[in-house]
């Protein structure tokens, strides 16, 4: 591992691109502790304490802002109105036939989606800003601006504005991470929002009582055992043989090699896992409009946390991972390539009966790993629910999840450029 960190740095094209994603998460992580301008600092991490102990939706939001929400931050908005326009978009490619041919059109198709997930990012940024407002001047929070001596419309349109202005700046630093650094900009913000808390989730497990101390070294070592785990199953293939048929091309015989088609067990990776977890926390944030109306915020909590997230947890992960893997790999595309290259199954006939085949086995191998993503997702939380261990909440199944298939994927892209140096990556 550290040969290949030396060696990624020895190529300056590879250094410049590490060097630009570790400056933009600082610069991402120096935003979630800029307060937003006219909102009073003191005093609200107090007034966020009480109000999530009385509204666990609400610390599950700011757990996936990295901490800015309890803050009052630039970055309050985190990541959530992004990955809520992404899942729209997904969503809308398998029903709108218009968006299903950008897909198919290339790059060109792909900027024009990626424009329409820009515009509804800052509609979904500007109506979550305008939910966190009510929150902030509810008796919960009880944010007033009678001290600031402007009107107090004013002050709510700095306060709007300054949050839709930050959700759009994540927006552009996760791009140019994706373009011009190393790994999903994204994915790689959702890994520094979950990697901030973890420290200060350390100390209080520790400060918890007698066995504090015994509680995080518990966790840490499930954690350590866990981790392969996740990696083998990250990492795992089932290869299906590939025969290429012989042809005679002049004087010249071409084709007649074997080779297999890779398909993943988790062939999603991490998206069902987000998905999921924003589906579940939407409606926490329709909550937050209404923070005086009981039965609400008891929808929000019960979604949030509890044996109704369980269920739900395991019920979207798994519909996600068929949903995903379904828009990623087509079988008959893959099959009508195959055909058109002289290659096929063993014992399989070309074209439809070898997509069948192909489709058989993504939903066998499937299964398993959406199985497993949902199980290593759902127990750390029904263990928090008995122990209140808040290592567990910041650094559950979920939280391990993401960040275990976010490093693989980045350490993959340096491992390609790498070998295009001809240096030895990180994988033996």
């Amino acid at each position: 591992m550290l040969k290949g960190i030396a060696n990624a740095f020895r190529i300056k094209e590879l250094r410049n691109k590490i060097l630009l994603t570790l400056g933009i998460l600082l610069l991402y992580r120096l935003g979630a502790h800029l307060p937003v301008p006219g909102i009073p600092v003191a005093g609200m991490l107090a007034a966020y304490k009480s109000a999530s102990a009385n509204a666990n939706f609400i610390s599950v939001l700011d757990l996936f802002s990295g901490g800015a929400l309890s803050r009052v931050s630039l970055f309050s908005l985190g990541i959530m109105p992004y990955i809520t326009a992404e899942i729209i978009m997904q969503m809308m490619q398998t029903v709108v036939p218009s968006l299903a041919e950008l897909v198919k059109e290339g790059e060109s198709g792909q900027r024009k989606i990626t424009q329409y997930n820009r515009y509804i990012t800052i509609v979904l940024a500007f109506i979550s800003a305008i939910g966190y407002l009510f929150l902030y001047k509810s008796p919960a929070f009880g944010i007033s601006f009678a001290n600031t001596g402007a009107p107090e419309l004013l002050m709510d349109a700095v306060v709007v504005v300054t949050m839709v202005t930050g959700a759009i700046m994540i927006m552009w630093l996760g791009e140019v991470i994706t373009q011009r650094g190393i790994g999903n900009g994204m994915s790689l913000i959702i890994f520094t929002n979950i990697m901030s808390g973890f420290p200060t989730a350390i100390q209080s497990t520790i400060r918890s009582g007698n066995m504090g101390l015994l509680y995080a070294a518990g966790t840490l070592l499930i954690i350590a055992i866990v981790v392969p785990f996740i990696v083998y199953i990250e990492r795992g293939q089932r290869r299906i043989p590939i025969q290429y048929a012989k042809r005679v091309i002049g004087r010249r015989i071409m084709g007649g090699q074997s080779t297999y088609l890779p398909i993943k067990v988790n062939t999603a990776g991490v998206v069902p896992i987000i998905f999921a977890s924003t589906i579940l926390y939407f409606p926490a944030q329709i909550a937050v409009f209404f923070p005086g109306v009981a039965w609400i915020s008891g929808f929000a909590n019960a979604i949030s946390t509890g044996w109704v997230n369980w269920i739900l947890s395991v019920m979207f992960i798994v519909f996600f991972a068929y949903f995903y893997t379904s828009m990623v790999f087509n079988p008959d595309d893959t099959a009508d390539n195959l055909r058109k290259q002289g290659g096929f199954i063993p014992g399989v006939r070309p074209g439809s009966a070898t997509a069948a085949y192909i489709k058989s086995t993504l939903d066998h191998i499937t299964l398993p790993g959406a199985i497993f993503m949902a199980l290593i997702a759902v127990v750390p939380s029904i263990v928090f629910t008995f122990t209140s261990n808040a290592l567990i909440r910041t650094f559950g199944g979920t939280s391990i999840l993401i960040m275990v298939g976010v490093g693989l994927d980045t350490i993959s892209q340096l491992e390609a450029q790498l070998k295009m140096h001809n240096y030895e990556g990180f994988f033996k």
